[in-house]
């Protein structure tokens, strides 16, 4: 199981990847619709990578009111 930093590090550079953004901009406390520029399906789409990258389900209710990469790469790794 890879370690808190290491799925946050991941997600940082799948987000990034991504949205074709330099990985060096995105901080863990970024609210990520803000910094990526993003909307809710935009986000969804990138939940959707996350979770087969990750190969977790997360369901809709760990994820209301999330905004931040720490916090997503928290719930992530809860579910690894």
């Amino acid at each position: 199981m890879p370690s808190f930093d290491e799925t946050l590090g991941q997600l940082i550079g799948l987000a990034a990847s991504h949205f074709q953004v330099p990985a060096t901009d995105l901080n863990p406390d970024d609210d990520f619709f803000k910094k990526l520029k993003i909307n809710s399906l935009q986000a969804l789409d990138l939940l959707t990578k996350l979770e087969s990258h990750f190969n977790v389900e997360l369901p809709d209710y760990e994820l209301q009111g999330v905004t931040d990469f720490r916090t997503l790469a928290d719930r992530i790794q809860a579910r690894l």
